[in-house]
């Protein structure tokens, strides 16, 4: 509480933007890593392991994404000219990211009441490949705004490029890694939205597979990060603050590994939620005060600070109605998962989606 009242009104509006963007990567993340693994499914259970996927995200998913609604009015109202500077440079890769996010909504919800099987093989893969394409699209957005080339590019002569301040080496690898941890994340959950030893087994594989996937991708963002994003490299690597946060991130992944290969699934999903949010505050923090670098900090990027004011008030009171909404509706669907000793066979009804 006392690190939040040395915080000035602009800084506190973009520690809010970088604690929704972890609800939003640990919910709305894991729902695409679900598809990936629905895109992924082979073998005699694939079929059973698709309708373990529809059943887990059905009833939330669309709520998750208020997390990403509320990163983008924060930023608008909040920073408008950092806002600018990343719609303006990167409305490629937003452009399809967003219409991934509504093609794979579409599909999910048109797969469940189409009648002929034919037409919802299309529309799973219409549902499983924006799944893949779309945290790619995101990660490099994140990825691209490291580097400081959309800063660049607005102050730069000319016409904003289209391409290049994203289709660089690293945000695609920001890109990448961004899926294998909405995939990692994904199948740690749907360990503990099944009795089904056979499923679970299976899904353990999957997390396991992609925990050590996701550590290779790691270093190779890191190494990268080192020319191309140097701001992230430094306060990564030399800071205190920096170091603190790689040994805890580093720790709790051997957490997850070590709970998922022992099979204490809740566990497992603690560690890796841990984990996947000291990722993202780390690499947030190591940036700041910078929101686009190289000039764009939260200071100088700010609204007046009356308006910042208001956001917060507003933010303030907003919250109290969202997040006991959103912790209701998860204990309604997704309070099996957290009482142990359910028996095997008893799986809980799961309605389809609206």
């Amino acid at each position: 509480m006392a690190f939040l009242t040395m915080l000035t009104p602009a800084e506190g509006v973009a520690a809010a933007m970088l604690i929704s963007l972890i609800a939003y990567a640990l919910l709305g993340g894991a729902d695409y890593g679900a598809g990936v693994w629905d895109l992924l499914a082979r073998g005699p259970r694939a079929e059973d392991q698709r309708e373990l996927i529809a059943g887990a995200i059905g009833p939330v998913w669309e709520a998750n994404h208020v997390w990403l609604i509320v990163v983008v009015v924060l930023l608008f109202t909040g920073f408008p000219t950092a806002f600018a500077a990343v719609m303006t440079t990167l409305h490629v890769p937003l452009s399809l990211l967003l219409i991934g996010i509504v093609l794979r909504g579409s599909a999910f919800t048109f797969r469940s009441y189409d009648a002929t099987e034919a037409a919802r093989k299309r529309w799973n893969r219409v549902f499983s490949i924006p799944s893949v394409v779309t945290p790619v699209l995101l990660g490099a957005v994140i990825g691209a705004i490291a580097t400081g080339e959309p800063g660049r590019a607005m102050m730069a002569d000319g016409a904003i490029p289209l391409f290049s301040t994203w289709l660089r080496p690293f945000p695609i690898a920001v890109g990448l890694f961004a899926l294998n941890l909405f995939a990692y994340l994904a199948a740690v959950y749907l360990t503990l939205e099944t009795s089904d030893s056979g499923l679970q087994e299976a899904f353990r594989f999957k997390a396991l597979a992609s925990a050590i996937t996701l550590g290779g991708v790691a270093w190779v963002v890191y190494l990268l990060a080192r020319t191309e994003a140097p701001l992230v490299f430094a306060g990564l690597s030399r800071s205190s603050w920096g170091a603190s946060v790689r040994y805890a991130t580093g720790a709790f992944a051997i957490m997850a590994i070590a709970a998922l290969w022992l099979r204490w699934y809740s566990a497992a999903r603690l560690a890796a939620m841990f984990q996947s949010a000291l990722i993202l505050w780390g690499a947030g923090t190591a940036q700041f005060p910078y929101l686009v670098p190289p000039d764009i900090d939260v200071a100088h990027g700010a609204a007046p600070p009356i308006v910042q004011k208001l956001l917060l008030i507003a933010l303030g009171c907003g919250s109290l109605i969202l997040i006991p909404s959103l912790i209701y509706l998860f204990r309604v669907f997704k309070g099996h998962t957290f009482r142990p000793g359910r028996p095997a066979g008893d799986e809980p009804v799961r309605p389809k989606p609206a």
